[in-house]
């Protein structure tokens, strides 16, 4: 999205956001939700959530361009809002980590802070503001809750000191290897990272997907994922038909691990047409261009609460 300044009654949206909406049908009502929902600073509900959680996913942009999506961990607290217009994020530089390099002062970032355990998440997209290694500011551009649909609950253990620099391995992989295929396979939940550069200068976006154990689809080295009804914003849809990048991470909540792409998209329905997902309004494709493993990349073990745990021996029976 690229905001419209501190003039509210202007439309926060892009062409390719446009473009969605209108397909969809929502385009008007989307005109005026817009700007009443997009600010350019934290409420104080949003301040306090941030420095609530235990860690945040981001999106960035690296020297070449690509687009990288990545998770980041620290005690609670390392994330927190001197003033409505900043967010502090205390963690150190990370060589390992692709999406580090677009996290230099001046660079656009995108911060999805969600909370697995009660579904609540909040977006921020904003400009780096870096003095030192060990921690960085975020002055906030666009700021908006999200739904909770399609998050899974999770609990959460630290299985580390987060401060501590992990030891797993770092493997570039040449095309996607069978445990990436059933990483992939099984997951419920994944991160997506796109951007526009628009007049206003480059904005970029990380959004969650989720929906039921193996909702996403592989040919070969392509992955094919349903998009369902959300909060028509259709930020990442929109970004995807002005610019194609894509950046996704996928999480093993049993060893951390962190697989991370870098590609192209193509958005194949993108108005009315039927996709061939149950449920679904319409798809996307991509192709990974890079594709990076780090082993045990993230200090926390999830596991499936109770609850939802007896919610799938359900469905399952």
């Amino acid at each position: 999205m690229s905001h419209p300044g501190n003039d509210d009654k202007l439309s926060p949206w892009h062409a390719g956001e446009v473009h969605m909406q209108r397909c969809a049908g929502v385009a008007d009502r989307m005109g005026v939700v817009g700007p009443r929902v997009i600010r350019r600073h934290l409420i104080d509900q949003h301040r306090l959530f941030f420095a609530e959680l235990p860690f945040i996913v981001l999106g960035a942009v690296d020297g070449r361009g690509d687009v990288w999506a990545t998770l980041r961990a620290g005690t609670p607290g390392f994330l927190h809002s001197p003033d409505p217009s900043l967010l502090r994020v205390e963690i150190g530089r990370d060589q390992t980590d692709p999406a580090d390099s677009g996290m230099n002062d001046g660079d656009a970032i995108a911060l999805l802070g969600i909370q697995l355990e009660t579904r609540r998440r909040n977006r921020l997209n904003g400009i780096v503001r870096r003095n030192r290694s060990e921690a960085f500011e975020v002055l906030v551009q666009e700021s908006f809750g999200n739904c909770p649909r399609f998050i899974t609950p999770r609990n959460l253990e630290f299985t580390r000191d987060p401060s501590i620099t992990r030891v797993g391995a770092t493997v570039e992989l040449p095309c996607l290897d069978g445990a990436s295929v059933e990483l992939i396979l099984r997951a419920d939940t994944f991160f997506v990272a796109s951007y526009v550069d628009a007049e206003r200068g480059r904005r970029v976006d990380v959004s969650h997907r989720g929906g039921r154990a193996g909702f996403v689809r592989i040919d070969v080295n392509t992955l094919t994922i349903p998009d369902y009804a959300g909060n028509m914003f259709f930020n990442t849809l929109g970004n995807f038909l002005a610019n194609s990048r894509a950046g996704l991470v996928f999480v093993d909540w049993r060893s951390g691990d962190l697989l991370q792409m870098t590609g192209r998209v193509e958005v194949l329905t993108a108005c009315s047409e039927g996709a061939s997902f149950e449920g679904a309004e319409r798809a996307w494709r991509f192709t990974p261009e890079r594709i990076v493993r780090r082993a045990d990349a993230l200090p926390l073990r999830m596991s499936l609460p109770v609850s939802a745990v007896r919610e799938l021996a359900d469905t399952s029976s």
